[in-house]
C-alpha cells in the first residue's frame, strides 16, 4: 500500500541544534548517518542538554549545526563559529561536547502545559527521562532513532493554528517529511506498528505516534515563537503513544530500524 513519497530529509549534528536538509541519506541501525551525533552536557548536572527545558537552553536553537569533511561545524545566528566557550557563553550555563552519551544519560524535560502558560522563562515542573529507550546504545534520541512526520498532519496543524498553511517542518524537527497528497488528518497514526519500506531497501517498524513537548512552540531560528504549534496538536490528535501513558498531543511517528540502505528525495514509501 502506497504512502506517500519523500518530500525532504533532515538531520541535526548536535542533539537540540538547528540542522540541515539534505538531498539523500544512508540509514543505518542508528537512524540517518550524521544524525544527533553530538550532544551538550551540562557540566553542573551531568544530564545532556536540550530544549526540552526552555528556560535553560532554548538559545540553543538559534545555533546551527552543519556536516563538513573536516567535522561538525556550529554557527550563532551572526554567522560566528562557536566553540565549547562560546558554546557556554551563549547558553550562561558550562557545557561541554560529547560524541557518547554518559552511562544512564538524563535529561530534563519541562511539563509543556506549564511552559505555555507560564512562558519559556519561568521555573516550572520537569520530569527526568533516560534516551533513547528503544534507539541503540551510545546514542543521542529521545525515543528511537528515526522520526517521521506527514505533510497532511502538518497541513492539518497549519489549519489548527490559524496560519493559513502547513506549519514548518523544522518546529517538529522531523528525519524524513513525507508527502501524502489527497490524505486528511494526521495519517500516520494508522502506521503505528506497520512497516514503512523506502529508497533503496530501507525497513522501518514504526513504534508510537511522537509526544510533542514545548519544544514546536520555541524560536527556530528565523521562525518566531509560536504557542499554537503544539496547543493544536493538543485541540487535533490526543493519541495513547504507547500502552499505559495516557492520551498525549501528538504529531509523527518514531520508529526503528529493521533493514538499512539509502533514502531519496521521492523515494516512495509504502506501507505493510
Amino acid at each position: 500500500m502506497t504512502a506517500g513519497t519523500v518530500r525532504s530529509l533532515h538531520r541535526h549534528p548536535l542533539k537540540s541544534a538547528l540542522g540541515e536538509e539534505i538531498a539523500h541519506a544512508r540509514i543505518t541501525g542508528r537512524g540517518l548517518d550524521g544524525d544527533r551525533v553530538r550532544a551538550l552536557l551540562d557540566t553542573a548536572t551531568g544530564r545532556v542538554v536540550s530544549a526540552k527545558n526552555p528556560r535553560l537552553w532554548r538559545a540553543l536553537l538559534t545555533v546551527t549545526a552543519r556536516t563538513t569533511p573536516h567535522g561538525i561545524r556550529l554557527l550563532a545566528a551572526d554567522g560566528r563559529e562557536l566553540d565549547e566557550a562560546g558554546l557556554t557563553a551563549l547558553l550562561g550555563r558550562e557545557v561541554r561536547a560529547v560524541d557518547v552519551p554518559p552511562p544512564g544519560a538524563e535529561l530534563e524535560r519541562s511539563v509543556p502545559e506549564e511552559v505555555l502558560d507560564r512562558g519559556a522563562d519561568a521555573e516550572v515542573t520537569s520530569t527526568v527521562h533516560v534516551l533513547g529507550s528503544a534507539a541503540p546504545p551510545g546514542t543521542f534520541f529521545d525515543f528511537a532513532p528515526v522520526h517521521l512526520v506527514s505533510t497532511a498532519t502538518l497541513a492539518a496543524l497549519g489549519e489548527g493554528t490559524g496560519t493559513g498553511g502547513p506549519v514548518a517542518a523544522a518546529r517538529y524537527r522531523p528525519n524524513l517529511v513525507v508527502d501524502t497528497p489527497g490524505r486528511r488528518g494526521f495519517p500516520e497514526n494508522g502506521w503505528v506498528g506497520r512497516e514503512l519500506r523506502i529508497g533503496d531497501g530501507v525497513r522501518l517498524e514504526v513504534l508510537a505516534a511522537t509526544p510533542r513537548c514545548a519544544v514546536p512552540t520555541l524560536a527556530h531560528g528565523a521562525l518566531p515563537r509560536d504557542l499554537e504549534a503544539l496547543r493544536a496538536a493538543a485541540r487535533l490528535n490526543r493519541v495513547e503513544p504507547l500502552p499505559g501513558t495516557g492520551p498525549m498531543p501528538c504529531a509523527g511517528v518514531y520508529a526503528r530500524v529493521l533493514a538499512g540502505g539509502t533514502v531519496r528525495r521521492g523515494d516512495a514509501v509504502s506501507l505493510r
